[in-house]
């Protein structure tokens, strides 16, 4: 089983046609490109925040960051697209995704720590899922780029799931059902908000 097939299995649902088709729309691209930005941006965020928060634990800071480094990376290739495109990079209001996810995070620890490491898991599970679902549709230097991204994030979502069972201390696939069912909820019902990379279906 290659790296795709396993986040797909991890995954519950594919993404809906109906948020490719509006992915691949001309009008989408450029709304695309700068929450592509956020979301490299914010991850890099994350695991910067995980290493300042557990500062004792060595494999968590070792991945974090590398983690942190090539999400930076690809933040800055990002923006290099949108320059070339003549996209402005711009403020954006985040997708119910990510805040939905994070929502039924234990506050105490080590639950805290494994929770937030198995919602980082499916983030990035799903990113590497819609970056190749989403190729074929999109022109060649944003499909190449897009493929490009499928291993260091299909690694980023191993890191992940790899550390939330190191740090739990006891078996986790109920808290990872339990959020496998929240993300499916997330990405198959129809989303209010504004169309982004992880939005659900659009309403």
């Amino acid at each position: 089983m290659d790296a795709l097939d396993e986040i797909k299995e991890f995954l519950a649902c594919e993404t809906p046609d109906s948020w490719i088709e509006l992915a691949r729309q001309p009008a989408s691209q450029p709304v695309l490109l700068i929450d592509h930005a956020h979301c490299e941006k914010k991850a890099a965020s994350t695991a910067m925040t995980l290493m300042f928060r557990y500062v004792d634990r060595t494999d968590l800071l070792n991945k974090m960051s590398r983690l942190a480094r090539e999400e930076l990376i690809h933040f800055e290739q990002v923006l290099a697209l949108m320059e070339a495109r003549g996209v402005q990079y711009c403020h954006m209001s985040p997708a119910r995704y990510a805040g939905g996810m994070r929502q039924d995070v234990r506050t105490s620890e080590p639950g805290r720590l494994v929770d937030t490491l198995i919602v980082g898991a499916f983030i990035e599970a799903r990113s590497c899922e819609r970056f190749a679902k989403l190729a074929p549709f999109l022109d060649d230097e944003l499909a190449k780029f897009y493929r490009s991204l499928l291993k260091s994030e299909g690694r980023h979502y191993q890191d992940y799931l790899g550390l939330a069972r190191d740090y739990a201390g006891e078996p986790i696939d109920e808290r990872i059902a339990h959020f496998r069912e929240i993300e499916r909820e997330l990405i198959e019902s129809a989303d209010s908000t504004e169309f982004r990379f992880h939005s659900g279906t659009p309403a």
